[in-house]
């Protein structure tokens, strides 16, 4: 494997009165596009802090959105090798 190849996340963010919704979008993959998405809530106790839950549904997007390729590269190695992947290291 040689060359350069670019795959980019692009993050979008939506916040309503307690909860803020992110995406995770994946472009550039051979699988085509990927999507995760995240959700984080403000607990009615706790003091409204946007970047918080910002931060909270980012990186929830962006776990779902690695959990996706991580299943994705374990079905495209049983393909190619014909035995059930056991567990993939991270």
């Amino acid at each position: 494997m040689t060359g350069m190849k670019s795959w980019n996340v692009q993050i979008s963010i939506k916040e309503n009165a307690d909860t803020v919704n992110a995406e995770a979008r994946l472009s550039g993959a051979a699988t085509g596009t990927i999507v995760g998405e995240g959700t984080a809530r403000c607990n009615p106790s706790d003091e409204n802090v946007p970047e918080i839950g910002d931060e909270l549904a980012v990186a929830r997007a962006m776990s779902s959105l690695s959990h996706q390729l991580l299943h994705t590269a374990a079905s495209d190695i049983e393909q190619h090798t014909h035995k059930p992947v056991e567990r993939l290291a991270v």
